[in-house]
């Protein structure tokens, strides 16, 4: 029963955590291409900060953007096969994610260097999405890394 807490079915916390993350950005990235759910969605561009189309009114999108969270989605659901790589996905997607909130802190709204593009709300939420991530992929590895060692050890 050591470990009991860390597994459920089989898996790995960290892996059905990487699954959760994996079908929110497919959820998001399918939701990018629905209109009303994003507004605007006529100025629905490839690319560039000239989409002024906006998830849930207030996330702005591209065809692009939209691609990108599907594959990011895709990413997790795939690298939940083992903890090692949902830890990597968890771990990987935080930084991943901080180097863009700096990204998007750093050019200009309207700057040809927008191409996602991303807006104020787009900036802090990969700001959050970052810490959350990173916190989820390390502490759930170093939980995951405890009990194996407790199982090891006979505790």
């Amino acid at each position: 029963m050591t470990g009991i807490n860390n597994t459920v079915r089989g898996r790995a916390t960290i892996q059905r955590v990487s699954q959760v993350v994996g079908v929110v950005f497919l959820l998001v990235g399918i939701l990018g291409f629905i209109p009303g759910i994003t507004s605007n969605y006529g100025s629905l561009e490839f690319a560039g900060h000239h989409s002024e189309a906006l998830l849930l009114g207030l996330f702005q999108v591209s065809i692009l953007h939209n691609i990108v969270h599907l594959l990011f989605g895709i990413a997790g659901l795939l690298m939940a096969r083992t903890a090692g790589q949902a830890r990597n996905y968890l771990v990987g997607g935080g930084v991943i994610y901080l180097v863009l909130w700096i990204y998007g802190l750093i050019i200009g709204q309207d700057s040809a260097a927008n191409f996602v593009p991303l807006n104020t709300a787009d900036n802090w939420l990969h700001l959050l999405l970052g810490v959350g991530m990173l916190a989820l992929g390390l502490g759930l590895s170093r939980r995951n890394n405890a009990a194996r060692q407790g199982s090891v050890t006979g505790r």
